[in-house]
């Protein structure tokens, strides 16, 4: 079989197909630390040598997390998370993406803008949050709003970025092909700093996480936050596990969304792929 494999192959020929095979996919590399890890967590927690209360075994995390899964408090405390989420993302995102385009697009609405702009982002989360519950409560709308807050500074900023890292022979090539100022935008200054804001929708995701964490663990009755923080009154370590990997991983998950999304949007982009 493997003769007739590499029958009429050159020697060249079949020592690459050999190391194709032998090569391990990368997707499958990720996997080799944490399978590793979680094998000394799962023995060193058998063997009795770390208290369940302060780490319990991956296994017992697994327990765990079926038996929230099937009673079904999982799903609906992270129904309400993702909804949050979701919500201050697109407020946050929109506004940063718009404000973005205005003062990347104008030095005169930079000078306006860009300074008080620049001073509330480097105000923390946890400074606003008791500022953001005297104003608007625990209702949704403050844990919204202070996910929106994290999410606009992201995308404003590396939209900005992109557009003034437009070669300027764009828009002399507008002046002569007579493009308006919306049509500018969408074919001319959107396309080229593309690159610069997926990088900032991944930076904002992550941080709109960040934001729901602390909008949730600071004062929720629902959601993957009041979870963990109901768990750990009732020192219930297996479920604090549980929700901080569903926070990892719904992170994760996400990133990968806006990575594939940068893959299909800039296949025309060539750029250093790193060495083997």
């Amino acid at each position: 079989m493997k003769t007739a494999a590499y029958a009429g192959l050159s020697r060249q020929e079949k020592a690459e197909k050999i190391k194709k095979i032998r090569t391990v996919p990368a997707w499958l590399k990720g996997f080799v630390v944490p399978v590793i890890i979680l094998a000394l967590w799962q023995y060193a927690g058998s063997a009795g040598f770390i208290s369940p209360t302060v780490l319990p075994t991956p296994l017992a995390i697994l327990l765990t997390f079926y038996e929230l899964t099937i009673s079904g408090e999982l799903a609906a405390n992270m129904q309400i998370s993702i909804a949050r989420a979701v919500g201050g993302f697109l407020l946050g995102g929109g506004l940063g993406l718009l404000f973005g385009i205005l003062v990347g697009f104008s030095k005169k609405t930079e000078s306006y803008l860009d300074p008080s702009l620049q001073m509330l982002r480097t105000v923390p989360h946890l400074a606003v949050t008791p500022l953001f519950i005297l104003w608007f409560g625990f209702d949704e709308l403050s844990k919204v709003l202070l996910i929106a807050m994290g999410a606009f500074f992201p995308i404003y900023i590396n939209t900005f970025l992109g557009i003034r890292s437009v070669d300027a022979k764009l828009f002399d090539v507008a002046r002569v092909l007579e493009f308006n100022w919306h049509r500018q935008i969408t074919r001319l200054i959107l396309p080229a700093a593309l690159p610069n804001i997926l990088l900032g929708v991944r930076l904002s995701l992550g941080i709109a996480w960040l934001g729901l964490v602390v909008a949730e663990l600071m004062g929720s009755s629902a959601g993957v936050g009041y979870m963990i923080m109901d768990a750990r009154q009732f020192s219930q370590t297996e479920k604090v596990f549980v929700g901080i990997i569903i926070f990892a991983v719904v992170g994760k998950l996400t990133d990968s969304f806006v990575r594939l999304l940068e893959q299909k949007l800039l296949k025309w982009r060539s750029s250093f792929k790193g060495t083997h």
